[in-house]
């Protein structure tokens, strides 16, 4: 097979794939959406959230120096943006400087 029709095809397989997979709970759920489903709607995110802080946080040396400074700092000024802002974005960009500008500058 021609390289370039196998990557053509491989392509479009995939480009169906993600199709599905997105429009399928919509095709099944047609009628009514089951109450798990609405319950998972709304628990998930805040799930998703505590696992990604904890897997952002899981090597954090708190025995030594900075002893977790940046990442408390950094933790604080997303939490607090997010309560002031509830702009996502600005919380992570403003949170992820914020975390480098203190490990390349005030803890070098």
């Amino acid at each position: 097979m021609n390289p370039s029709v196998h990557t053509a095809a491989l392509i479009a397989v995939m480009a169906v794939g993600s199709a599905l997979l997105r429009f399928l709970p919509f095709l099944v759920f047609r009628n009514k959406t089951p109450a798990y489903v609405v319950y998972l709607g709304k628990v998930l995110p805040s799930a998703i959230i505590g696992m990604l802080v904890i897997y952002c946080l899981r090597e954090t040396n708190v025995t030594a120096s900075p002893f977790g400074l940046p990442e408390l700092i950094a933790t604080a000024i997303v939490v607090l943006l997010q309560i002031w802002k509830r702009k996502t974005i600005l919380s992570i960009i403003a949170g992820t400087a914020a975390y480098m500008l203190l490990l390349q500058v005030v803890f070098a």
